[in-house]
């Protein structure tokens, strides 16, 4: 027992374990305070809004950043305790900065493309944007990777070094399509006014707009129907969602006046014996 005593009250047992709880509170508080001064910046701010998504992905990058930061710090004063002239490390970096700059060099180029796509303001947290053919939500967007989230919950963990061409679905507005295909027999004038009213009235009540609901007339004439094409302007990757809701309308709307919706017709011809 006084063994095990003796070996606790030295040094080279406790100072460890204080430096890393130090370390950890000192890494808390920071976080704290770093939360606490950019929520004041989005108190106002929409959460899905722009700025507010930049302001999102610069904590997180400042939170790594320091968590990195003491880390390091944390280690060189544990050296210390057991004797290790630190002095002398850090003399020696100068020799070995160029054998370490080699060996992580990748990892330098993601971080600096993580800055660089914040600065630049590329894309930021909760937008929706497609690299290398893979479009999901930004989920995560750290010092060395990316993580995009899809439609069908498949997450892709990114080098930032390798994002080079992005597709951001987020910094404007999308456009909703809505292609109607009528049987050539309808009325023109008749299926017109019906659609026309029904955006009308759409406009007024669909959530998620940027703009009316619009019937630009006629898109197509085949296969015996004619195919009319709806649009609208709504918020940010909100397009999908709206032509569901369009499409549904449309089809209880046509229903309800006996319009008849167009099908493929095939013509046969006998030829005479």
């Amino acid at each position: 027992m006084n063994n095990i005593l003796s070996f606790i009250s030295q040094k080279i047992f406790y100072l460890p374990i204080l430096y890393i709880a130090i370390g950890i509170v000192i890494y808390g508080i920071l976080r704290k305070i770093i939360r606490y001064v950019l929520s004041l910046k989005t108190r106002h701010l929409q959460k899905n809004s722009g700025n507010y998504k930049k302001i999102e992905t610069l904590r997180v990058l400042l939170q790594n950043i320091i968590k990195y930061s003491i880390g390091v710090l944390v280690i060189l004063a544990i050296l210390t305790v057991y004797g290790i002239d630190i002095g002398s490390i850090l003399a020696g970096l100068g020799i070995l900065g160029a054998v370490v700059g080699l060996a992580l060099q990748d990892t330098f180029k993601d971080f600096f493309a993580g800055i660089s796509i914040l600065l630049e303001n590329q894309f930021a947290i909760g937008d929706n944007i497609e690299i290398d053919g893979f479009r999901g939500d930004v989920i995560f967007l750290g010092l060395k990777t990316t993580k995009l989230r899809s439609y069908e919950g498949a997450v892709k963990i990114i080098a930032n070094r390798n994002i080079t061409n992005v597709t951001n679905y987020s910094l404007s507005s999308s456009l909703a399509i809505v292609d109607v295909a009528i049987a050539n027999t309808e009325p023109q004038s008749k299926v017109e006014k019906i659609l026309e009213d029904l955006a009308k009235e759409l406009s007024d009540s669909l959530d998620s707009l940027a703009g009316p609901v619009e019937l630009l007339g006629i898109n197509e004439l085949k296969d015996g129907n004619v195919t009319y094409r709806l649009t609208a302007s709504t918020k940010p990757t909100e397009n999908f969602g709206v032509e569901r809701k369009i499409r549904k309308a449309v089809k209880e709307r046509l229903d309800k006046e006996k319009i008849k919706i167009g099908y493929p017709n095939i013509e046969v011809y006998h030829g005479n014996k």
